[in-house]
């Protein structure tokens, strides 16, 4: 049998402006997140985040993710991942709402009026929430020094949201802090379910991330900026760096159910 590469999608974050999405689109990567958490500084409107899923031109409308009886009865994560590799097998990138702590009525509002594919829920909202969001939920999930790999595992409710990530705890901060977490500790999450990996990633780290922690995708934001915007040439360089590394990665077995 021929043996294949480890896939890593690639997740670039806080895109504000059409010619970022438009980057994120020629670059080829899987998901593009839009913020609209309260106190970001890359929060965008409604109406921007509008022209930024329009810079990406005709596109399915939106759905849930299927765990139809074509996919392997393989565990819910990773089911989940399978379904929505099969999605961007249809769409790419994926346009993901980042949300902090914000009502299900208002997350499912926004998400119909902008036409958002996916939504990210990165404060402390409960996993259940997932079960009334429209979308597909990533669960983001703060890392705090000396949180143990099963205690995170654990943490992720089966049949809520469809995917974690893993970023790093910052006191009053929700994410792009450009902080790194114990690897080794995503690590041993990754070993055990699918999981995008965040926090402090850059251009000059997601090789070595990518080649230890081995994650199902990584996510970028203030990684790929210069002086808090962000810098189109190290868009470019995180997703070749990314990908040249998953290149030197071979694909890891099926897990059973």
């Amino acid at each position: 049998m021929t043996e294949k590469n480890a896939r890593v999608r690639v997740k670039l974050c806080g895109l504000r402006e059409p010619w970022q999405v438009e980057l994120a689109a020629e670059l080829g990567v899987e998901f593009i997140g839009i913020n609209f958490a309260a106190d970001s500084r890359r929060r965008v409107t409604v109406e921007e985040a509008k022209a930024l899923v329009a810079a990406l031109g005709r596109r399915p409308t939106p759905e849930r993710i299927i765990l139809h009886e074509a996919l392997p009865p393989v565990r819910w994560f990773e089911r989940c991942a399978l379904a929505f590799d099969e999605r961007l097998s249809e769409s790419r990138p994926l346009t993901v709402g980042v949300f902090v702590d914000q009502p299900a009525p208002l997350i499912n509002g926004i998400a119909d009026a902008v036409g958002l594919d996916v939504v990210q829920l990165s404060g402390s909202e409960p996993w259940e929430q997932a079960l009334v969001i429209q979308r597909p939920v990533i669960k983001a999930i703060h890392v705090a020094a000396g949180m143990p790999p099963d205690a995170i595992v654990a943490e992720c409710e089966i049949g809520t949201a469809a995917a974690c990530l893993l970023d790093t705890a910052v006191p009053g901060e929700q994410g792009g802090t450009g902080k790194v977490f114990d690897w080794e500790v995503a690590r041993e999450v990754a070993r055990q379910l699918p999981c995008f990996l965040a926090g402090g990633l850059t251009p000059e780290n997601v090789t070595s991330a990518v080649r230890l922690v081995r994650p199902w995708a990584v996510d970028v934001s203030s990684g790929i900026e210069t002086n808090g915007r962000k810098d189109a040439a190290r868009m470019r360089e995180f997703v070749e760096a990314v990908r040249a590394a998953a290149a030197t990665l071979r694909a890891p077995e099926e897990r059973g159910p």
